[in-house]
């Protein structure tokens, strides 16, 4: 066999190889799992739960809108209740200390939970995971996602933000990750997913205080407790964690998404919820 015929079979062949998945690592607490929502337990046999928890959660959701766009993604979740960076670092490093292509981390949602509001455990972690994971995989891209307001902190007597709007509490979240994103090395970016529920309140979507009842017209983002996130909620933490993390355009998901029927969610919200992420992530 001429040399020239001899390279263009190994052309063939290395073309007809399959390309890699991607792999991604979620890192978080309940609002990355989907608590007291039926996002929860959505396919978690398409994700790996290193928990082995059994949950879906965001992440199922990010492998579905994924799936659909013909992105082959191998999606990992690593998600403990109420804790933030720390934890998982002290407690769950040798599951997390892998040559991931891509992670989310998220942490505790008043950014510490002995000191609301302050930062400066959340820029440390964030340090220490940009670290260890950059040791692995040089490449590796690490995005932070930072939470919503949570009613329960804002509306009560002698909560951390009782005073303020309520769309203060994810400016200040916001504020802290990306705080974080700025002293750490080899950040990707930064997921506004407060500043998406914000834009989702202003604009008339979303309901702004469950505690005196929600407005005819309008969603709840928050689920029964005032606190974790709604279906609806979990829905735009996903489709902007997806935007983010892929480049790809929220409105590409469209509105006849698998997930949509299954999770019984209106296609109507879910295409203004989609135009809320897409503005969000323009502007940020």
């Amino acid at each position: 066999m001429k040399p020239f015929m001899i390279l263009g079979v190994f052309a063939m062949l290395a073309a007809s190889e399959p390309t890699a998945a991607k792999t991604i690592l979620f890192v978080g607490n309940s609002f990355t799992y989907g608590e007291l929502s039926p996002v929860r337990d959505y396919k978690p046999n398409t994700v790996t739960d290193l928990n082995k928890t059994g949950v879906g959660g965001v992440p199922a959701l990010f492998k579905a809108f994924a799936a659909q766009a013909g992105l082959d993604y191998e999606v990992s979740l690593e998600t403990v209740p109420g804790v933030g960076l720390d934890y998982h670092y002290a407690e769950k490093r040798a599951l997390l200390d892998r040559g991931w292509d891509e992670v989310v981390l998220q942490s505790f949602s008043t950014l510490d939970q002995n000191h609301a509001g302050d930062p400066s455990l959340l820029v440390k972690y964030t340090g220490v995971f940009s670290d260890m994971l950059h040791r692995r995989n040089p490449a590796v891209k690490i995005y932070l996602s930072a939470t919503w307001s949570r009613p329960d902190m804002t509306y009560p007597e002698r909560s951390p933000w009782h005073g303020k709007p309520i769309e203060q509490m994810g400016k200040d979240i916001d504020a802290g990750y990306r705080l974080a994103a700025q002293k750490a090395p080899g950040i990707a970016g930064v997921v506004p997913v407060g500043l998406a529920w914000n834009r989702a309140i202003d604009s008339g979507l979303a309901d702004a205080n469950p505690y005196d009842g929600i407005s005819p017209g309008r969603i709840d983002l928050w689920a029964v407790d005032d606190y974790h996130a709604s279906t609806y909620g979990y829905y735009l933490e996903a489709l902007l964690v997806f935007g983010r993390v892929t480049g790809r355009d929220p409105l590409s998901v469209g509105d006849r998404e698998s997930s949509i029927g299954a999770l019984s969610l209106d296609p109507a919200v879910i295409r203004k919820l989609e135009q809320v992420a897409h503005d969000e992530l323009a502007k940020h």
